[in-house]
């Protein structure tokens, strides 16, 4: 029998912690796609991709609709994060830069577009 693909989004893959974070901007690399700007950090030890998500209130002033790109960028991620391919894990930040509000199938193109960046990315080899 094949082994079903769960799409789930558990507590230990969303980042958070001060440290953490603050480790994510001051050593990560960044990049961005249209709409999109992220911050990655690879190695981080935890083997797992771990996610953080952020729509200014610069951008958007109410609050449902910064949820619901919240929302969708999660989605976005929960649905791809599968075709991540490095073991080591990384720690990512997405954050919303435009003041569009774009559709959920827009949203999903450019999350697999920064998925293709880090696959591209060589993975370190171990000693």
């Amino acid at each position: 029998m094949e082994e079903a693909i769960r799409h789930t989004l558990p507590k230990k893959e969303r980042l958070c912690g001060k440290t953490a974070i603050s480790s994510l901007l001051a050593k990560g690399r960044h990049g961005n796609v249209p709409g999109i700007r992220y911050c990655f950090r690879a190695e981080t030890g935890t083997g797992m991709a771990r996610i953080m998500v952020s729509v200014p209130k610069k951008l958007f002033k109410r609050a449902v609709k910064r949820n619901l790109l919240k929302r969708r960028l999660r989605e976005g991620w929960r649905r791809q994060k599968h075709s991540l391919q490095h073991t080591h894990g990384y720690d990512l930040l997405l954050t919303y830069s435009t003041k569009e509000v774009m559709s959920y199938e827009e949203i999903h193109e450019a999350i697999g577009k920064i998925i293709e960046r880090l696959n591209q990315i060589p993975e370190p080899t171990q000693p």
